[in-house]
């Protein structure tokens, strides 16, 4: 009993600074001309964040991921200053890639990097300039702060900047967009960026969005939510490359609401790089007909730390989901995964497939991983699996001893195990930087 209540001053301690500095700036650094509705939710969406604070280990969506180490540092701005030097995107680059770009340096929208305008059809501007528009007042906070992550209802209290697409009626696009997050910020920092994507009935679209550190960039903690709307016959291929450098850290939570006949296919890939990431996708099916992907390859290395948390949510009946996370963990590193399906009553004629298989290289690495279906429905199919194993030496030595080196062997080895996951991917031009980025985040031996 003493040892839980000593636990849980520390968990004050260590969580008041950032705390009690959120806490006395609230609204110091909020636009002043937003609508009256948005005043509100940002009110509301606060007070959730203060009766909550922040999630400890002792909650079961947090067991594996302690963010205390992340908000006990002391001096987090909360309004960026970017470097003064050139902000450089060439990381981000995808060989072969002919896109629409767009760049968001510290959440901000950089019109000088970016290419994404006056394209028929396709409509991107910062958040803050999409607030008049009827489709923000329709879809803003409508999903995402349904949920009980506190730093969902942290970012609307807090958010400044983002990014708003809108796809219009009957627009298929010819090219990607892709989204290029540049961290920047010359001091230490905690950013709140607010998205939300619009695709229009009979839209189609790709996006593709690329996280990236900028050289000598300080220490930050992202936390990004990105709201999702795919109305009616509308399609989104959306691709998330994780390459930020060591010092990024990184709460993303997107929240994906469909219509009927929509399809939504989600490509989630990390790589060596930044020290923290966790990832939270909740898709919606909210009618029917609807059809859903989720694909993840995560490749992690040293100490680093990757948590992938789903939810795919089935509410009317003829849907279908599939989703497929892939995992190789190296050195001391560590990979998780929470998926959970659910099923609800009226949702009969359910098809939902779920899998996730793991690789450990590293002998001192972790995996936790946790499948889940909730099914309330009697006439549906439904399967989820996972598997956890070790790197196999008997192939390596099998190819080696035709003539392969060991280092191409491995890269070989690994290749097959995301072979299931990577050769899903819509845009094949991505699918062969990935699997670029995989060969080059392997450690040899």
């Amino acid at each position: 009993m003493l040892d839980e209540v000593a636990t849980d001053i520390m968990i004050t301690q260590v969580s008041d600074s950032l705390y009690t500095q959120l806490i006395k700036t609230y609204g110091g650094n909020l636009p002043s001309s937003e609508p009256h509705s948005l005043d509100e939710i940002r009110k509301q969406a606060f007070e959730r964040f203060k009766s909550t604070g922040f999630p400890t280990v002792k909650q079961e969506d947090w067991k594996y991921t302690n963010v205390q180490p992340l908000v006990n540092r002391q001096h987090y701005a909360l309004d960026t200053e970017t470097l003064s030097a050139a902000i450089a995107i060439d990381k981000a680059i995808i060989p072969g890639l002919d896109a629409y770009r767009v760049v968001m340096v510290d959440g901000k929208y950089n019109a000088d990097l970016s290419t994404a305008k006056d394209i028929p059809g396709l409509s991107v501007m910062p958040i803050d300039q999409a607030f008049e528009r009827l489709c923000f007042a329709k879809y803003f906070s409508e999903y995402a702060d349904k949920t009980d992550n506190p730093f969902v209802a942290l970012n609307t209290a807090l958010f400044t900047s983002g990014l708003f697409i809108e796809v219009g009626k009957n627009c298929q696009l010819q090219k990607p967009v892709h989204v290029i997050h540049v961290a920047s910020a010359s001091k230490p920092s905690f950013t709140q960026v607010r998205n939300l994507y619009v695709m229009s009935t009979f839209a189609e679209a790709e996006i593709i969005e690329s996280f990236i550190t900028n050289e000598g960039a300080a220490h930050s903690l992202n936390n990004t939510v990105s709201e999702i709307v795919v109305r009616e016959n509308a399609k989104l291929q959306h691709y998330y490359l994780q390459v930020a450098g060591s010092q990024g850290n990184y709460l993303n939570h997107t929240e994906v609401y469909q219509e009927k006949h929509s399809l939504y296919n989600n490509y989630n890939c990390s790589f060596p790089g930044a020290a923290f990431i966790r990832n939270n996708i909740n898709v919606r099916l909210g009618d029917s007909e609807v059809e859903s992907h989720l694909y993840g390859v995560t490749l992690t290395a040293d100490n680093q730390l990757v948590d992938n948390h789903t939810i795919v949510d089935h509410r009317k009946p003829h849907c279908e989901s599939y989703e497929w996370y892939k995992n190789i963990t190296q050195d001391t590193s560590t990979a998780v995964f929470n998926g959970k399906i659910f099923v609800r009553p009226d949702a009969q004629k359910t098809n939902a497939f779920q899998q996730n298989n793991n690789m450990l290289i590293g002998e001192k690495s972790a995996v936790y991983t946790k499948p889940q279906l909730e099914i309330f429905a009697d006439d549906v199919k439904c399967s989820h699996g996972c598997t956890i194993g070790q790197f196999d030496n008997e192939a390596l030595f099998y190819l080696q001893a035709r003539g392969i080196s060991e280092a191409q062997a491995r890269v070989l080895l690994v290749h097959a195990f995301a072979f299931d996951v990577t050769s899903r991917f819509a845009n094949a031009i991505v699918r062969e930087y990935v699997e670029h980025l995989v060969e080059q985040g392997l450690k040899a031996g």
